[in-house]
């Protein structure tokens, strides 16, 4: 019997490898960095084997897809911002088995999935970003899962995560972390404007919904959020369409999840969308 032994949801942006870089952005994005050494010193002393990423940079049109290659290793530069994350190394160790086995769960709970072991499929900087500042050495073995999930239903991807949870307890001999890697609301900043609006908010509405939003994480209130997050997607341009925190949640008990997160990085505007590095204990 397998151990879920963290879960969380984590920002990816790529102003934080553009923070690690000389020039006007340098250590900008200091505390989302630390806090992902931070949930990786969390993993590291709970005896975290692999780290399963829900990433909403990775688009699929139907069905659920695990990349769980037993290696990855490469040079990533981001086609969407090739001017933020550009020639970045990388070399993880996959883990196979936890990846079939998620696939072949879901499969059992009647959720179309597939786990791609055999494939050049690279990893996507949802999955990229957080593993550089958590697993710069590879300790962990990484499996990502598809998270921008474009004509899904968020009920099946509540699904999927519950699937995933049984998959890592039931089936699995290990211990495993589950990351919904994706911003809050998502509605970048229109193209022209000064380089300075990195550290801004698209629009002062999307902020006092994620504030709210971030309220009701705080104070445990589940059953609230869960009612008004298929409009928070839609309304606040929710990354992926907010299918990692969907799969999150349902991996968590869905409305029956009664536990305040913990706060690692306070919330912060990123070229107009609304972060967070956040803790949702189990």
């Amino acid at each position: 019997m397998g151990r879920l032994a963290l879960a969380a949801k984590i920002t990816h942006v790529p102003s934080m490898y553009l923070s690690e870089l000389p020039g006007p952005h340098h250590g900008c994005r200091e505390a989302a960095i630390e806090g992902h050494r931070e949930i990786g010193r969390r993993c590291r002393a709970l005896g975290v084997d692999t780290i399963v990423v829900f990433d909403t940079h990775w688009l699929v049109n139907a069905g659920y897809h695990v990349n769980c290659a037993p290696r990855f290793a490469g040079v990533y530069t981001s086609n969407e911002l090739p001017h933020f994350i550009k020639n970045l190394a990388y070399e993880y160790p996959g883990n196979s088995a936890l990846g079939a086995l998620i696939a072949e769960a879901a499969c059992e709970d009647g959720i179309p999935a597939r786990a791609h072991d055999d494939t050049s499929l690279d990893l996507e900087y949802g999955t990229l970003v957080p593993m550089r500042y958590m697993n710069g050495d590879g300790h962990f073995r990484v499996v990502s899962v598809a998270g921008w999930c474009n004509w899904h239903r968020l009920e099946d991807s509540r699904r999927f995560g519950a699937s995933v949870r049984r998959a890592i307890e039931q089936k699995y001999d290990g211990t495993a972390a589950i990351f919904a890697s994706g911003s809050l609301s998502h509605r970048f900043n229109d193209n022209g404007s000064p380089e300075s609006a990195i550290h801004e908010i698209s629009d002062e509405f999307f902020r006092q919904v994620d504030m709210r939003v971030l309220q009701l994480w705080e104070r445990g209130d589940w059953k609230t959020f869960l009612r008004m997050l298929p409009e928070y997607a839609v309304r606040c341009v929710g990354e992926g369409h907010m299918h990692d925190t969907a799969m999150l949640l349902g991996a968590l008990g869905w409305d029956a999840y009664d536990k305040p997160v913990e706060t690692i990085t306070p919330y912060f505007a990123s070229s107009g969308t609304g972060q967070i590095n956040a803790i949702f204990p189990l």
